[in-house]
């Protein structure tokens, strides 16, 4: 098998054993990306190859030297282009920061980079992270490596299309309603949403801040824990970071799930699911159980209000993030202004596509004198009672299961010109993000040709109950091992 298929737990086991060098290995994606970035149109840009086999050399040369190296080491990997890397442009997939080349390093950059991973480029994404196809991107949507006429998902399209079609070996995505999860249950890869706070926020470009979390996208769940176990940890740049231990996450993944109490929430399971999705969650779920673990319906009864409260809550925060796009600092400037308030609208005007209009002048509007207490404050409230059903649930619970999303992939352009459709692709990732707490998606089947994704949910800082049933219910089906079929070769 070639060495792009390989997990990177599978590739890091390599490298130790000298089997394989770093600077093959980096050759290898090259030649991927060579081979199928023109169908996918993953990367908004693309480090220069020399620069990249140079950092394998040094990698080769310290296990070489017998040098005790990170679990990431020499691997490569890409980072969704909202996240700051320095000298690197990061344009947010948006026309306002075309040419912005940040002077620092995201958190989970510099990590990554001291952990002496190969970083290979920057990732398409909706622009500004407001999407779910990947088609709100200002310079080209990606495609879904299952089938080309399908969206990825999105907003992190980029990140999980170029997992699954093995342009790189894992990516960060960011999830602010299920922007790392909805891409990677259409492209049947694993995606992480840790909790909030458990991941610095420092360097990643802000769409709603109370909402907004980095997590790994992998070939399976054994790599999500390891990528996890990378980026993870306290960081005193972040105001929102929570200092709490991390644990080594590889150790929950025993396969063993005797005795785990799991709950199915009804109101995930209701109208807009698709008959196919439903089953294949359902027989995941039986699975479960065959394994050992106990089973029972449960209520998380104001689910149906966390999209409209999810929309004001974004849109409010984005309304006042966005406001520093305004020409003068940094990004895209309007020419031949008369006055610096011409400039500023015509900047914006320019700058911003027409989904990140519509999400500030929702925002500002909910914010305005007169609205704040009717939608904005009551949106919060509603946050609230999502927050308080999830915590009765896992006094209970060790961990909620549901779909990822109500339906799989659907064709490009088919919701392009009916947000509310649109949103609804988020519905059962959303409250998840209202209340903080972690979530992954992995895939269990396939519908019409195309991936389903399973979500499990955990209390906060739950992260090692999701994974040690993720990793239970994948090594029972094997649903790790299929491929998307690019380029002509086997499956």
């Amino acid at each position: 098998m070639s060495l792009f298929r390989q997990t990177a737990h599978e590739l890091h086991g390599l490298l130790m054993k000298k089997e394989i060098s770093s600077y093959e290995l980096v050759q290898s994606i090259y030649e991927r990306i060579d081979q199928v970035e023109e169908k996918i149109h993953a990367f908004t840009f693309q480090i220069e190859k020399d620069q990249a086999l140079a950092r394998a050399r040094e990698v080769d040369a310290r296990i070489t030297r017998g040098e005790r190296l990170p679990s990431l080491a020499g691997i490569p990997m890409a980072l969704k282009d909202n996240m700051c890397t320095k000298g690197i442009p990061t344009t947010c997939s948006s026309k306002i920061l075309d040419r912005f080349v940040p002077p620092y390093d995201a958190t989970v950059a510099r990590k990554l980079r001291e952990a002496d991973s190969i970083l290979v480029g920057k990732l398409n994404m909706d622009e500004f992270a407001m999407g779910s196809s990947t088609e709100n991107s200002a310079f080209f949507p990606t495609k879904n490596p299952w089938n080309l006429d399908c969206v990825p998902g999105g907003s992190s399209g980029g990140a999980a299309a170029a997992v699954a079609a093995d342009e790189v070996i894992f990516s960060l995505g960011s999830d602010t309603g299920g922007s790392i999860r909805q891409p990677a249950s259409f492209c049947g890869v694993v995606g992480l949403k840790p909790t909030y706070g458990s991941v610095s926020r420092y360097g990643l470009i802000a769409y709603a801040s109370s909402l907004d979390q980095i997590g790994p996208v992998t070939k399976d769940v054994t790599d999500c824990a390891w990528v996890l176990n990378g980026i993870a940890g306290y960081d005193g740049k972040d105001s929102t970071s929570a200092e709490v231990a991390v644990p080594d996450y590889r150790e929950c993944l025993t396969g063993e799930v005797r005795g785990m109490k799991i709950g199915i929430p009804k109101e995930y399971f209701g109208e807009g699911l698709q008959a196919e999705v439903k089953n294949a969650v359902l027989d995941a779920v039986h699975k479960l159980a065959d394994l050992g673990a106990e089973v029972e319906e449960v209520s998380l009864p104001h689910t149906e209000y966390a999209l409209p409260a999810y929309y004001l809550v974004a849109s409010a925060e984005a309304s006042s993030n966005l406001a520093r796009y305004d020409g003068v600092r940094y990004g895209h400037r309007a020419r031949e202004m008369q006055d610096i308030v011409s400039m500023f609208k015509r900047t914006r005007d320019e700058g911003f596509g027409a989904e990140v209009k519509r999400r500030i002048m929702l925002g500002t509007y909910a914010l305005s004198s007169g609205y704040y207490d009717a939608y904005y404050l009551k949106a919060l409230k509603v946050r609230t009672l999502v927050k308080q059903d999830f915590d009765r649930a896992f006094e209970k619970f060790d961990v909620l299961i549901s779909p990822t999303a109500p339906t799989v992939a659907f064709q490009c352009g088919e919701k392009a010109n009916d947000p509310l459709a649109m949103y609804l692709s988020d519905v059962c990732t959303i409250p998840i993000n209202l209340a903080g707490i972690p979530a992954i998606s992995l895939p269990c089947g396939f519908s019409h040709g195309l991936p389903v994704g399973l979500q499990m949910m955990g209390k906060a800082f739950g992260e090692e109950a999701i994974l040690r049933a993720a990793f239970a219910y994948e090594q029972s089906a094997g649903s790790n091992n299929l491929k998307p079929n690019l380029s002509g070769e086997v499956a």
